[in-house]
């Protein structure tokens, strides 16, 4: 085959919602792609809170949840399906995040792909991480294969969902890793100001950065650590809220603070200069992208809304291509692994 028809499912670390992309591929010298259909279904309060507390569940908890959320993931994808008239090839899904310990040689992400299958009665590809891990790498970032072959005029790929991530090619490899939190850190402060999310950047915009906290936060040992690396919940929540929690400055100076703070990380990183796309939940921060285009000396592309919002869902969808035709979707220069591999288990 040489034309496909995909539907990618993400679920970010934000808990914003399901992200459901209908894309097309097609391989001639080079991929290209184009995204037909998209939605975006927000998470009931129910499901916030199941997700939000499974990484502290018992193990009979953990695997009925697993396939009532791959269930949930299905009725969502035939509804999607049915409502556009679409015949897709196959389901390709990331599935949600729970645990996230490569160093320990686990990673998580429910959604149970078989149970996905039986409700949309269509080949489903998942669980996207575990091979990587098992042969020692990070497990993460995946998108980068995307980057590279579907982005390839970009010298920087950059992503701002629940964590900023990055990728970029370097002695002729493809170099990726999660540089600091993001949305996960920006949406929690901005909780205590009763939004979801610092709309533009204008709570964060109105802050007083504190020098104090933005060079502890500079300090924290992930960042002079080498890649291959990557960030899970657990590191947020065990190394960077509690410094947070040590100040006690104001909700609108923490958003001030922290916003300087990733945007200082990434321009540490992009420093060769060059086109940078920004895609993610941040790239409509304006005020975020104002401060990494002052602090790096990059060349800031802003795409559509439709690549902002749903790119992560069509390399999710791009990876199960590739894994379906057997070839190499996980990058070793990223993630660290022994060898490239051909990452997801595909149920028929």
């Amino acid at each position: 085959m040489k034309n496909y028809k995909v539907i990618g499912l993400m679920s970010g670390t934000s808990l914003d919602g399901l992200d459901i992309a209908y894309c097309t591929f097609n391989i001639d010298q080079s991929w290209k792609f184009e995204i037909i259909h998209t939605e975006t279904i927000e998470y009931s309060d129910e499901w916030v809170e199941r997700l939000e507390s499974l990484f502290n569940a018992d193990d009979k908890t953990l695997t009925q949840t697993n396939l009532e959320y791959g269930w949930y993931l299905g009725k969502l994808t035939i509804c999607f399906i049915k409502a556009n008239n679409l015949k897709p090839d196959f389901i390709s899904s990331h599935g949600h995040t729970i645990f996230h310990q490569p160093e320990k040689g686990f990673t998580l992400q429910i959604g149970d792909g078989q149970a996905i299958s039986d409700i949309v009665k269509l080949p489903v590809i998942y669980d996207f991480r575990t091979l990587d891990v098992q042969l020692g790498g990070q497990g993460a970032p995946l998108v980068p294969i995307g980057d590279r072959l579907l982005f390839p005029d970009f010298d920087y790929c950059l992503n701002l969902g629940g964590i900023a991530n990055i990728s970029f090619e370097k002695d002729n490899q493809r170099i990726a890793f999660d540089i600091c939190p993001c949305n996960q850190v920006l949406n929690h402060l901005s909780r205590f100001l009763g939004q979801e999310y610092d709309s533009d950047g204008l709570m964060a915009r109105q802050g007083i950065v504190n020098h104090n906290l933005l060079e502890k936060l500079n300090a924290l040992s992930y960042y002079s650590q080498n890649p291959p690396k990557s960030l899970g919940r657990e590191w947020v929540e065990n190394s960077f809220l509690p410094i947070l929690k040590e100040t006690s400055i104001s909700e609108f100076d923490l958003l001030a603070t922290c916003t300087e703070h990733f945007a200082y990380q990434i321009s540490r990183v992009a420093i060769n200069g060059g086109k940078m796309l920004i895609s993610g939940g941040g790239a409509f921060n304006k005020y975020f992208v104002d401060r990494i285009n002052s602090l790096s000396n990059c060349e800031i592309y802003i795409p559509d809304d439709i690549i902002i919002n749903y790119k992560e869902a069509m390399i999710f969808a791009f990876l199960g291509v590739l894994k379906w035709r057997h070839e190499i979707n996980c990058l070793s220069s990223v993630t660290g692994g022994r060898r490239d591999s051909s990452s997801g288990v595909i149920i028929k």
